[in-house]
């Protein structure tokens, strides 16, 4: 870790806590966002601010992207003033859910450029995020693992997955589609049951209690759903975005997705109706409205 600086490029709310988690480790940072204001809080610590994507991959040993979409990964992996135009960095580790077709696509060109793609997408919310406690799933060369696996420990528990690119992003979205089954579908139990009188919170005891407890009744409807405070952490626009790359790949590999399809299509329901900038907890919004019910308690 001597002398060696990291690059940081997205700042947000993910990159963010992880970039400062990276702080506290003891590396120096080089950093960019196309919102300069989410990069302060790091440069009041002592991270530097870069002008580019370029930019940071000329100045860090190895750059860390986290990023919200699959075309903004390839804009600034590849694109004019992309990482692959910087002359220092040979290590890129994308830590954004892009799905395997995009990994794949970012591998070959930073291999064109003499470059290393790290698949490691995160998953555990902006909590893991700040505390350490994400699952990251990592697949790229061994040899290349063995090097970033120290600062990746930073962020949470390793999952290697392989030594091919895309490998990562598959783990990661079928995880994603699960996270998004389990509150769809709890959403749609806990309505149903407070219809029939039922209490939702004593309900979501029950199910916590029993075969039917999940992602969703153990952490989001008591966190966000029952409070009525809907902020769990995740848009609804990055859920669809995931979920739609989700079951758009499997149906490319010949895997049928007929509950994906379902999940997918509540998403886009709940992404029209209250906007990609709402917490995806707002699924039950539309169920509550759909039942007239509130889930409360």
């Amino acid at each position: 870790m001597a002398g060696e600086t990291l690059g940081v490029i997205g700042t947000g709310r993910m990159g963010g806590p992880m970039a400062g988690r990276l702080m506290d480790a003891g590396y120096s940072l080089v950093v960019y966002d196309t919102q300069t204001e989410a990069t302060q809080p790091l440069v009041k610590r002592g991270a530097q601010l870069c002008k580019s994507p370029a930019d940071v991959a000329s100045r860090a040993d190895i750059v860390l992207a986290s990023l919200p979409t699959p075309d903004i990964v390839k804009a600034v992996t590849l694109g004019q003033d992309g990482i692959s135009s910087g002359n220092r960095s040979k290590i890129v580790i994308d830590l954004s859910t892009s799905g395997p077709g995009a990994a794949k696509l970012v591998a070959e060109g930073l291999k064109a450029k003499g470059m290393t793609l790290v698949d490691a997408p995160v998953s555990g919310g902006i909590k893991g995020a700040v505390n350490g406690t994400l699952a990251v799933m990592v697949s790229c060369p061994q040899t290349t693992y063995e090097t970033v696996q120290p600062i990746l420990k930073n962020f949470g528990k390793l999952f290697y997955t392989g030594d091919k690119p895309g490998v990562a992003q598959t783990a990661k979205l079928a995880n994603n589609l699960m996270a998004a089954a389990a509150l769809v579908i709890t959403s749609e139990a806990v309505a149903m049951g407070v219809k029939g009188g039922v209490n939702a919170k004593i309900l979501i005891d029950i199910i916590n209690a029993s075969s039917g407890r999940n992602s969703a009744s153990e952490d989001k409807f008591p966190r966000s759903v029952l409070p009525g405070t809907f902020d769990f952490g995740f848009t609804t626009g990055l859920s669809y975005k995931d979920v739609r790359l989700c079951v758009d790949e499997a149906e490319a590999m010949g895997v049928p997705m007929v509950c994906g399809a379902v999940v997918r299509q509540m998403l886009a329901i709940t992404n029209a109706k209250y906007g990609a900038s709402s917490d995806f907890t707002s699924i039950a919004k539309v169920l509550e409205e759909w039942a007239g019910v509130e889930m409360r308690g």
